[in-house]
């Protein structure tokens, strides 16, 4: 079972018990977080959201904040004396998803619907007479 989450402007494919890197999140470290934009669910079946899943949310828990490791950027233009260097750390949180909980409540609800569906389709269900066809002038003709 996997999902495709929308975390912070940026799309992951997380699983049960991942750890990953995300961009900095608001919480302090032990907080749990809540993510409702599920873009994709496969369990068992593919479902794809317009834009998001209905009905299911990915829970994590902050373990700790960092920093990257530092990316150099060094400009120049040749014979003209320029040059400009210049670094750049991306502040980033590492989380642990808990849990994708939604499955169990939709499972439950397609269930209960399904008996009663069946139940009311089979009472609505009335023979329709076949009306007789004309043939056309062509046809009759020949």
């Amino acid at each position: 079972m996997f999902a495709i989450v929308e975390i912070a402007g940026l799309q992951y494919k997380i699983e049960q018990d991942q750890k990953l890197f995300v961009n900095r999140l608001k919480g302090e470290v032990g907080a749990k977080v809540s993510f409702e934009k599920v873009l994709l669910t496969v369990n068992g079946a593919t479902t794809v959201g317009a834009p998001a899943v209905k009905g299911i949310t990915v829970d994590a828990e902050i373990i700790k904040h960092l920093k990257a490791d530092k990316v150099i950027v060094f400009k120049k233009k040749r014979r003209k004396g320029y040059e400009k260097k210049n670094g750049h750390r991306q502040s980033l949180t590492q989380i642990q998803i808990t849990g994708i909980t939604g499955f169990d409540d939709k499972k439950k609800e397609e269930k209960k619907a399904t008996p009663k569906a069946k139940k009311e389709n089979a009472t609505d269900k009335k023979p329709v007479a076949k009306k007789a066809t004309k043939k056309s002038d062509s046809e009759s003709a020949e």
